[in-house]
């Protein structure tokens, strides 16, 4: 990937248009706007296209001004700016928000393998960081965290821990002996046996203050038992005592209408067994449910028992865990795809999975992105969100709706939309600059020339490992 070529130049002073408005520049703009700080921490970043992630059709030759962490204004490309302002010349290039990822996993994966043992700030910290590298500005892990997120949260937040901010659900709700598998790494999740339990363990989660509850509600096609309404409802129903929303992981349409029935906030996975009813449809618009596909989940159970289109793009290969390639392009292990008995419903499952998507979308229905990358090896961080994105033009969004519903609608989610998620003035600088348009194709998102954080540039887009 290329590092974005910074010319620096310092302007005179002049008028800054903002629409059809103008104000001007000089002592007046910084003592009116910018109370208390210097001309030296602005930078304009000129003569770009810009999709602010609210929708509408991206402004050309925009100049997007940044002063300290966040964004001051966005003009016209050509306007005259404040004496001692750092340009930068962007011509070509795109500017979008961030991705969010409001359903992905830290921390227990490392190599080819998933242990509670690779539960590390070293791990999670590396892993954060390629996040950043692909352009994903925050995570929201579900459930397979440990009570160290907790600091590691707040240092995030605060900006001494690097890469992705951290969102967390703490430790989840699964089913004893049954999901999400131990042998996942995952064992530091409840598993209440009654609904006593349940309530006793919300009531241990809560004082924590995570950013949702998660429970997983399913049973990986017949292997484990399923968690008992009575339980999942008792959770919800103390969750909600506590102001704390819950997320449910699903796969049956069965399961989804007990969960919104008895008062769930978020599906964090498709509904891939049959149709979503209409009925279903206007109850979940009714109480304000919101859906989150990850479709890619399904996608990449299959995708290497033939050689995808990607396997050999390097923005792909640096995001694989070492040994990941070699494992998945093994003779072996495309005979296991074959071989496995899962395999046909995980094939019938993604088109049901993008009627259903683009079902709930049109409705008016909360829909946010999400992957579970790092849950298990083959579902790579950062790939895997970009992989997502083009899913969802595939299941029939336009690429600049499925570009709001992975910035703006996953900030919603996250209740932080008023931070990131979109460029405008006051929210903080986080955005990605772009070679190439990627609301006339969307693919052009991996096209990562560099990224910003608060302010400043991050990093140059994927690069290959050190190893």
């Amino acid at each position: 990937m290329r590092a974005l070529n910074l010319q620096s130049t310092k302007l005179r002073s002049g008028k800054l248009r903002f629409g059809t408005g103008a104000l001007l520049c000089g002592t007046l703009l910084c003592a009116g706007l910018l109370p208390g700080m210097a001309a030296a921490q602005i930078t304009v970043l000129r003569h770009v296209t810009l999709i602010d992630g609210n929708g509408g059709a991206p402004r050309r030759n925009a100049a997007l001004i940044v002063n300290g962490e966040r964004i001051q204004a966005i003009a016209d490309g050509d306007a005259p700016l404040l004496k001692e302002a750092t340009s930068i010349d962007l011509t070509g290039k795109t500017i979008m928000p961030e991705i969010v990822n409001a359903h992905g996993h830290l921390g227990l994966l490392k190599g080819t393998k998933m242990s509670a043992a690779n539960y590390t700030e070293d791990n999670i910290v590396r892993q954060l960081q390629q996040y950043q590298d692909y352009g994903v500005g925050a995570v929201l892990v579900m459930g397979t965290d440990r009570d160290t997120m907790y600091p590691w949260r707040a240092q995030s937040h605060a900006g001494t821990l690097p890469g992705a901010l951290i969102y967390t659900a703490g430790r989840g709700f699964g089913v004893p002996e049954g999901v999400p598998p131990v042998s996942m790494g995952i064992d530091a999740v409840y598993r209440p046996a009654t609904p006593e339990e349940a309530r006793k363990d919300v009531q241990e989660l809560a004082p924590h203050k995570p950013d949702v509850v998660k429970i997983w509600v399913d049973d990986f096609w017949g292997q484990y038992p399923k968690m008992k309404p009575e339980i999942y409802g008792a959770i919800i129903d103390e969750a909600h005592r506590h102001h704390l929303r819950v997320a449910a992981h699903i796969y049956h349409e069965e399961d989804a209408q007990k969960l919104v029935d008895l008062g769930v906030d978020i599906l964090a996975h498709s509904v891939r067994d049959a149709e979503i009813p209409d009925s279903l449809v206007a109850e979940m618009k009714r109480k304000h449910v919101a859906y989150i596909g990850t479709m890619d989940l399904d996608e990449f159970m299959t995708a290497y028992e033939d050689d995808p289109a990607w396997l050999t793009d390097p923005f792909f290969r640096y995001a694989l865990e070492p040994g990941v390639y070699e494992m998945i392009t093994s003779p072996g292990y495309k005979q296991s795809i074959q071989n496995d008995k899962k395999t046909p419903a995980e094939v019938a499952a993604l088109p049901i999975a993008f009627k259903n998507i683009k079902k709930v979308y049109d409705a008016g229905i909360l829909v946010a992105l999400g992957t579970d990358s790092g849950a298990t090896p083959i579902r790579p961080f950062g790939f895997g969100e970009h992989r997502e994105l083009q899913l969802l033009v595939k299941a029939g969004l336009t690429p600049l709706q499925a570009i709001t519903l992975a910035t703006k609608n996953s900030a919603e989610l996250l209740r932080a939309s008023g931070e990131f998620g979109v460029l405008r003035a006051g929210t903080k600088a986080n955005f990605i600059v772009l070679d190439r348009d990627p609301s006339e194709d969307i693919l052009n998102t991996e096209s990562i020339s560099s990224v910003w954080k608060n302010g400043k540039k991050v990093s140059d887009g994927p690069h290959p490992r050190s190893e």
